[in-house]
């Protein structure tokens, strides 16, 4: 995606030390001082710049939506970390993976650190976890007998589960799954990336449960406004 700056240009990513030095410095206790020192290169909004890690999570965990985003990791899948960073972008309550405890995270381009993860050794243990919260499993997948998630309304507490990219949601997943949608497609492919596909389900449940006064202001010259 583009930052905001011209082709052929580079710049780089962030802010450098807060100006004027250490007597310069805002007092306020969320900020972290090796950042305003050295400057704030993070994948973060600007919002959020020179602030702790701690303090980031502590922020987001009032403003986290009601969803719950579910993915199968039964062959050390590398769409995980792709999915947990679009579950950050969209501010899900926590993303749990399923199977395996290990997962490829170079994808989520640290976002991990900011997002709630849990781990399930396997689908009966989220299912029993899920019930215990009651929220329902949306299972998101392209078998025969789902239905389309366009223009389908969704539960505002809900765990959208996903399969592995190569095979898609497990018999046990399907079978715990109070109903199982799919995103229709117009091409020659079978099936989407899993990644992709987790990130249309988000969006569709975002427009239909987080309303216009909720989203961030859009963003002024490439930077996020604050």
């Amino acid at each position: 995606m583009s930052d905001g700056t011209p082709s052929g240009e580079t710049t780089d990513v962030g802010v450098g030390p807060w100006p004027g030095g250490p007597d310069a410095w805002p007092d306020d206790p969320r900020l972290d001082p090796e950042l305003l020192a050295a400057g704030d290169r993070r994948n973060v909004v600007d919002r959020y710049r020179y602030w702790r890690l701690e303090a980031i999570v502590a922020d987001l965990d009032t403003r986290r939506h009601p969803l719950h985003v579910a993915i199968e990791n039964l062959g050390h899948d590398f769409n995980i970390g792709s999915v947990v960073r679009t579950a950050n972008a969209f501010g899900v309550a926590a993303v749990h993976i399923v199977g395996r405890r290990r997962w490829n995270r170079r994808g989520a381009m640290v976002t991990d650190r900011y997002q709630h993860l849990y781990h399930h050794p396997d689908v009966a243990d989220l299912l029993a976890w899920a019930r215990s919260e009651d929220l329902p499993l949306i299972g998101i997948d392209n078998v025969p007998g789902s239905r389309p998630l366009e223009h389908r309304p969704l539960p505002e507490r809900a765990v959208l589960l996903f399969g592995e990219e190569s095979g898609g949601l497990s018999p046990a997943a399907r079978a715990a799954c109070q109903e199982i949608l799919h995103i229709t497609q117009y091409g020659s492919t079978r099936s989407m990336n899993v990644g992709a596909a987790a990130a249309v389900a988000m969006y569709a449940w975002a427009l239909q449960h987080v309303p216009e006064t909720g989203r961030p202001a859009p963003r002024e010259n490439g930077r996020d406004t604050i």
